[in-house]
């Protein structure tokens, strides 16, 4: 999505904070009282985009709706976060359909019941759910029960400067970005970084743990849902790669790069001015090179995977955005109509992520012939539907886990000051199983 991970992280920590009861929420099909589909209505729907093109986008792809149901009224309110939706559930007096960036509060939406269970809609609209990719039927449930459904999709791949990789090929593994990235690196007279060939550090934009972790297999939590840092051997891999490139660069070095870095989402953003030569990004970031550096001769490619592990070259880590009826809502019938039209009609989806520059979430949207891209987008859907891609797995307090990983990892383990890793891993894990057992894990 067009909003940073960043935000989506700080959003799904927010909504872990506001603990919503937990309640029995209708999966009956729509069949939950209110008016019926055939009657004059209109419902609201809340949704998190706000610029000009992209509610524009959202408006265009909702026409085809328009004209299966004139009788029913879709009013869409923008700029909506997860904080204001589920103040209005609480309150008794949500919106119809919701949408959220933050994939990572499924868990807590779904167990909670604050997000209604579509299980009964999804059977008796005979919805085949195998027309997403296996990870998007991951991101849109917890423990069997289905509370959102997909609505656009972010992939991450290797974006690469054509003029500074000076004829290399994108790497395929990770000892072959090391040794492509220290060559390409390019140091001031002090020593300071001036380019980048790859900067690993967890501070730097998308680089955070869950999209660099994902490409070494991490598996976050184990089978009963517990915290696995300790012994996932990915994780330990992981953090040893990062750890050795950012002792090349010099923390200190490091440091001074990334506060030299311009925003993420303008113009300054360093892949963009020719200031880093390789780096890991959202699909989005190929509308924004089209926008803000359409000069620069750029490629895509899918992000590396440890050594040994070609069978796995070609995935990445994915995430979306996400749709569902609130607890309380008052014309469920219409309201799941309008949300099975918008997450598999292929025209109202190729619509949407033509205009914002998203991945489309079907299997049959991925290949129309009417998605209008930049050539290097193709990476991405490749990669969207590529069996080995992966996603976090949601919990009862959000993405918790995943942020208290990314402390450790930028406060602790980059600037040297984790100590022992195997007992500072252990030491993680209990946090995150604490937090996970406050929450009903």
């Amino acid at each position: 999505m067009r909003t940073s991970t960043t935000r989506r992280l700080a959003a799904a920590l927010a909504a872990a904070g506001l603990g919503l009861t937990a309640c029995t929420a209708s999966g009956n099909g729509g069949q939950s009282g209110g008016p019926k589909i055939g009657d004059k209505q209109t419902i609201e729907v809340w949704h998190g985009w706000s610029a000009p093109h992209e509610v524009k986008a959202f408006q265009d792809a909702v026409t085809g709706f328009h004209k299966l149901h004139p009788n029913i009224t879709v009013k869409l309110v923008k700029d909506q976060t997860d904080d204001r939706i589920t103040n209005a559930i609480r309150g008794g007096n949500p919106p119809d359909v919701v949408s959220s960036f933050t994939t990572d509060s499924v868990g807590q939406w779904c167990q909670s019941g604050a997000w209604q269970d579509l299980s009964g809609d999804i059977a008796g609209s005979r919805l085949d759910m195998n027309q997403f990719p296996k990870p998007v039927q991951q991101y849109t449930q917890y423990k069997g029960r289905r509370c959102a459904m997909p609505l656009l999709a972010d992939a991450y791949g290797l974006y690469y400067n054509k003029a500074l990789m000076k004829g290399e090929q994108p790497p395929r593994t990770f000892s072959e970005l090391t040794a492509l990235a220290k060559k390409l690196t390019v140091r001031n007279p002090d020593g300071s970084i001036k380019v980048a060939g790859f900067m690993p550090s967890a501070q730097y934009y998308e680089h955070q743990v869950q999209h660099l972790a994902t490409q070494f297999g991490a598996k976050w939590l184990t089978p009963d849902g517990r915290a696995a840092f300790a012994a996932d051997p990915a994780v330990k891999a992981y953090l040893q790669w990062d750890k050795s490139l950012i002792d090349w660069y010099g923390y200190d070095d490091v440091k001074k790069f990334l506060h030299s870095m311009g925003q993420e989402f303008e113009s300054s953003n360093p892949f963009e001015k020719g200031k880093v030569a390789m780096a890991v990004d959202g699909e989005w970031r190929t509308k924004f090179m089209q926008e803000e550096a359409p000069k620069v001769d750029y490629g895509t490619a899918p992000a590396p995977v440890p050594d040994g592990q070609d069978a796995r070259y070609g995935s990445g880590f994915v995430t979306g955005t996400v749709i569902g009826i609130p607890r309380g809502a008052k014309h469920r019938a219409a309201a799941w109509e309008f949300i099975r039209y918008l997450t598999t009609d292929t025209g109202a989806l190729v619509t949407f992520a033509n205009a914002l520059g998203n991945v489309p979430t079907t299997i049959a949207s991925l290949s129309s012939p009417d998605l209008s891209l930049p050539p290097q987008f193709r990476t991405f859907l490749d990669i969207f539907k590529n069996p080995a891609s992966a996603t976090t797995p949601p919990t009862p307090n959000g993405n918790d886990y995943v942020v208290k990983f990314q402390q450790f990892v930028q406060d602790q383990w980059e600037p040297g000051k984790a100590g022992d890793l195997g007992r500072a891993l252990t030491g993680l894990d209990g946090k995150v199983d604490a937090s996970l057992k406050l929450a009903g894990g």
